[in-house]
């Protein structure tokens, strides 16, 4: 702090005193000075801007505030009567998700349009600077939202609030303190959860929050055709913009958040402006989302954002849901460094589960040694006792039967077989022989081969077989009164009983 803004600080501290003495304690203006920070003069660089944007210093100003682009906006009034924007500062910290504030601890940052006057700017902060939101507002209020102390402060550290840098907060503050001191009795503030724009809101049309988005947007086009700051009023517990008395009525409308609109209008070249702009932005909405434009993901629980510019200076960092996209003014590029001094204690926003501590993975247990081959018997018959000519042929390869064991894995259960009604003929196997397979005369196989025998090829299981079908036997072979002789694994023989 160099000797004249020393000088300055004292010197008004000096006179609020003095003033509060004399006027009754005007606690407001006692607030915005009660120490050299709070008296910080704006930076030569800004005062360089507004001349060059003919704005004077103590001119009012407008606020708006948007999380998805972690940006904070300064507007200041010129001398033609219209807002210009002076600056825009990237913000280091916002908690919660996209979304209003509901209740108390929900770490929600408000969105919606709130008044700042004096008495709301806080000196005296913990975290440098600060000023109260407003929230809640009469609309909050109507709809039994809870919360308070919600700021814009410094320290860069957020828990529903939105954070600066202290460089950032002083500058802010600074511009606020002047307006005040020029006679602006409360600026507006605007928080946003994006800028308002059509891709923007097609990428979040099933979000839960469109209908409130939608509703304070309309502040928002009555700003952006007017660049007047909106008149705001609250009715039927919604935001209402503009508004004015009807040309026949005698006074101006009362409005109260849960009462009934009273009748009321908006002016003519407002609402023309904004249906224009509104039919536009509609009409590219509407191509953005017939082409397919992604929907972003709902519930990421990832807690809120940081801008691109501390997010890349600071270890792990994370721009969190502060994506930025098309909306986003700042680049971080523009910035050598970063615009004011980040502490050591902050913490950038992480997906789910990345604060978690990271536990050592268990000794891997050995695999058990694989159980050997289960031997499953063939569906060949067991061969009769053979006699001393059979087992001389056997081993001489002219005949007989080899081993029939082998190392299969054991089969797979059979599948069910559905039963077939009275009259119905049963499903065909894709194992089961052809037409007219049955009549044909059996061939004899030939002799296998010695090599054939000692290693066998696997054979099905039972199970896993289908049934061949048995010829007819003869009715002439057949005694009188007998039923035929079927195989126990046979069609007829499960379902005898239907017949």
């Amino acid at each position: 702090m160099n000797y004249r803004t020393l000088v300055r600080a004292l010197i008004a501290s000096a006179a609020l005193a003095a003033g509060a003495l004399l006027a009754g304690c005007d606690s407001d203006e006692i607030s915005l000075a009660a120490n050299a920070k709070a008296n910080q003069p704006v930076p030569p660089k800004l005062i360089a801007a507004m001349t060059e944007k003919d704005m004077d210093l103590q001119s009012p100003i407008l606020v708006r505030l948007f999380k998805q682009e972690a940006e904070l906006e300064v507007w200041k009034q010129d001398r033609s009567g219209r807002f210009t924007l002076l600056k825009t500062y990237p913000i280091c910290r916002w908690s919660g998700d996209l979304g209003p504030k509901v209740r108390e601890g929900d770490r929600q940052a408000p969105e919606g349009f709130y008044s700042i006057t004096p008495g709301q700017m806080n000196p005296q902060s913990a975290y440098y600077l600060s000023f109260n939101t407003g929230y809640p507002n009469a609309y909050d209020q109507a709809l039994g939202h809870t919360g308070s102390q919600l700021m814009v402060h410094g320290d860069c550290s957020s828990r529903g609030c939105y954070a600066m840098t202290d460089e950032q907060i002083m500058e802010i503050y600074a511009l606020g303190r002047e307006s005040f001191f020029g006679g602006q009795k409360a600026f507006q503030f605007q928080a946003y959860p994006f800028r308002m724009t059509p891709i923007n809101m097609a990428k979040h049309r099933n979000n839960p929050n469109m209908p409130f988005w939608k509703m304070i947007k309309e502040g928002y086009d009555h700003f952006e055709v007017t660049r007047q700051e909106p008149k705001v009023n609250f009715c039927e517990k919604k935001y209402v913009f503009d508004a004015v008395k009807p040309p026949d009525a005698k006074q101006d409308p009362m409005f109260q958040a849960s009462a009934k609109c009273p009748a009321y209008v908006i002016p003519d070249e407002i609402a023309d402006a904004v249906r224009e702009k509104q039919e536009q932005e509609q009409a590219e909405y509407a191509k953005l989302v017939a082409k397919g434009t992604p929907v972003a993901k709902l519930n990421t629980g990832i807690d809120g954002g940081m801008n691109q510019v501390f997010a890349a200076r600071v270890p792990g960092g994370n721009t969190g849901l502060s994506e930025g996209g098309e909306g986003q003014s700042l680049s971080l590029s523009g910035f050598s460094r970063a615009p004011g001094t980040i502490p050591s204690t902050v913490n950038p926003p992480h997906a789910p589960g990345a604060d978690e501590p990271v536990v050592a993975a268990p000794a891997l247990t050995p695999a058990p040694a694989p159980a050997p081959p289960t031997r499953v018997a063939s569906a060949a018959p067991t061969a009769q006792s053979d006699g001393f000519f059979s087992n001389l042929a056997r081993k001489i390869g002219l005949g007989g039967t080899a081993d029939t064991t082998a190392a299969t894995p054991p089969p797979s259960p059979a599948k069910p077989k559905p039963e077939a009604k009275r009259g119905e003929q049963a499903p065909r196997s894709e194992a089961a022989a052809p037409k007219g397979a049955a009549s044909k005369p059996a061939e004899t196989k030939p002799a296998e081969t010695r090599q054939a025998a000692t290693r066998p090829q696997p054979k099905p299981s039972v199970s896993d077989s289908a049934p061949v079908a048995e010829a007819p036997a003869p009715k002439d072979t057949l005694v009188a009164g007998s039923q035929p002789i079927v195989q126990t694994n046979s069609f007829d023989s499960r379902f005898s009983a239907a017949k």
